[in-house]
């Protein structure tokens, strides 16, 4: 890896970033799902800024009881001070932590990267919350923690509603999908909202990803057995729904669902179709900023067979 790193420095030259550092993680078996959905967060300059000074600032404190998220921090404040440019780090710490934390990551088989990324991005949000909640129920505190302006209220214990605290977790990953359906009877339209940390898209042989965005907010007619039940109306009738992106993420996660549930096999199907994607990705097709564009940094790509 030590000259290997040093190719890597020869061949970005003067191009190498200033304070950029290119840390491979050690595997401690089959923890590569692990390492390469963290290596991509780290790549991830808004969250790993946060996630620093979270650490600095809870580090200044003294009393931050360990999980998952102060091994998150350590791990990266401990690449991002390193003296040389390139290497190699084990994330020991993290990965005994996980493991403590979560059984299904125990064992020393494969595991899915999109679940390892939705469990650690909610686990952070829910530790967020929780240090915020014990800030706020402290006899003296500062501004009260910033609240959503969209989202589902939450009753209090006097009754009184309340919206779900806003960290910075959400901040740069959530954004609101917006499930409409219209009633091809009376025309009335019936939208939900909901959050969401990354897109699951369906796939195609030889597809790309914008083809893919499009079929994801397509209109599907409801008929026969799948008959929409219509408040207006007060029965069932045919309908039109649709998904759209009601506020983009600051953070696109994009999650290609390669495997697929075969009834004559009984079991799931990996999908080793081609699917283009491009480095600069225009959203289209929604409420908000519908000319938003994304720069891509990180693609997580598993390379092998799943039985």
């Amino acid at each position: 890896m030590g000259a290997a790193g040093s190719k890597l420095e020869k061949a970005l030259g003067d191009q190498f970033p200033e304070g950029e550092r290119y840390f491979g993680l050690e595997n401690f078996g089959n923890t590569c799902y692990c390492n390469s959905v963290l290596q991509a967060l780290y790549f991830c300059a808004p969250f790993r800024e946060q996630l620093l000074e979270y650490y600095a600032n809870s580090k200044n404190t003294g009393d931050a009881e360990e999980n998952l998220l102060t091994c998150l921090a350590d791990l990266f404040t401990q690449i991002s001070s390193q003296k040389k440019k390139t290497g190699v780090i084990a994330p020991k710490r993290f990965v005994q932590r996980l493991k403590k934390q979560n059984e299904l990551f125990r064992s020393y088989m494969h595991q899915d990267a999109h679940e390892f990324l939705n469990f650690l991005l909610n686990e952070l949000v829910d530790i967020l919350e929780k240090e915020a909640q014990a800030v706020k129920s402290e006899p003296e505190t500062s501004s009260p923690p910033e609240k959503t302006a969209n989202g589902p209220k939450h009753a209090q214990a006097n009754g009184v509603s309340k919206e779900p605290l806003v960290t910075w977790v959400h901040k740069n990953f959530q954004g609101i999908l917006t499930n409409e359906t219209r009633c091809l009877q009376c025309e009335t339209v019936t939208a939900r909202d909901e959050t969401f940390f990354d897109l699951s898209l369906d796939i195609e042989q030889n597809s790309s990803i914008t083809s893919c965005l499009k079929n994801f907010s397509s209109t599907e007619t409801l008929n026969a057995e799948d008959k929409f039940f219509c408040d207006k109306c007060c029965s069932l009738q045919e309908a039109q729904k649709r998904m759209k992106i009601k506020k983009p993420p600051h953070i696109l996660v994009i999650h290609l669902k390669r495997f697929k549930y075969i009834e004559q096999l009984g079991r799931y199907k990996k999908l080793s179709y081609r699917v283009v994607f491009p480095l600069e990705l225009k959203l289209s097709n929604t409420v908000e900023d519908a000319d938003i564009e994304y720069s891509l940094f990180a693609v997580v790509v598993h390379v092998g067979k799943w039985t």
